[in-house]
């Protein structure tokens, strides 16, 4: 079965009044998320929308996944995750320093690095099935 992606209209307008040096780090964690949602056999729907004017993606077995940048840190940039989730708690025992968490809300790059695309796979894939296994010790990761 293919990954069926319902995409909104707006999210490309909210891609495209990101500043030129942050947009394709944006646009790189989007096909990161759609490449993840494609590799896992149990995700047959992914919506892309805008949640809080923020780019999102959102699985009938998942927790809302949101990326953006913002210009009070115009350096970085960020994936969100749900706050009351067990997910950036959980990234934060596997991972430790690897990752900037922002509390218990977000994994924050700065826009001169890059990030570690192996293990952000590993949060994405959490994310995206994480009402299958938020009962696993470590999401199954």
């Amino acid at each position: 079965m293919s990954l069926i992606i319902n995409s909104k209209p707006e999210v490309e307008t909210v891609f495209d009044k990101y500043p030129t040096e942050v947009k394709p780090k944006i646009e790189e964690l989007q096909r990161l998320i759609i490449e993840t949602a494609k590799e896992v056999e149990q995700v047959e729907w992914l919506e892309e929308t805008l949640k809080w004017g923020e780019p999102s993606y959102v699985t009938k077995i998942g927790s809302t996944l949101r990326i953006d940048w913002k210009p009070k840190n115009p350096d970085q940039y960020a994936m969100y995750f749900q706050c009351t989730s067990k997910l950036v708690p959980s990234f934060r025992e596997k991972f430790g320093g690897l990752f900037n968490y922002e509390g218990t809300r977000a994994i924050v790059f700065q826009l001169n690095e890059e990030p570690p695309f192996h293990e952000l796979k590993q949060c994405i894939k959490a994310a995206l099935t994480y009402h299958k296994v938020k009962h696993l010790e470590g999401l199954g990761m």
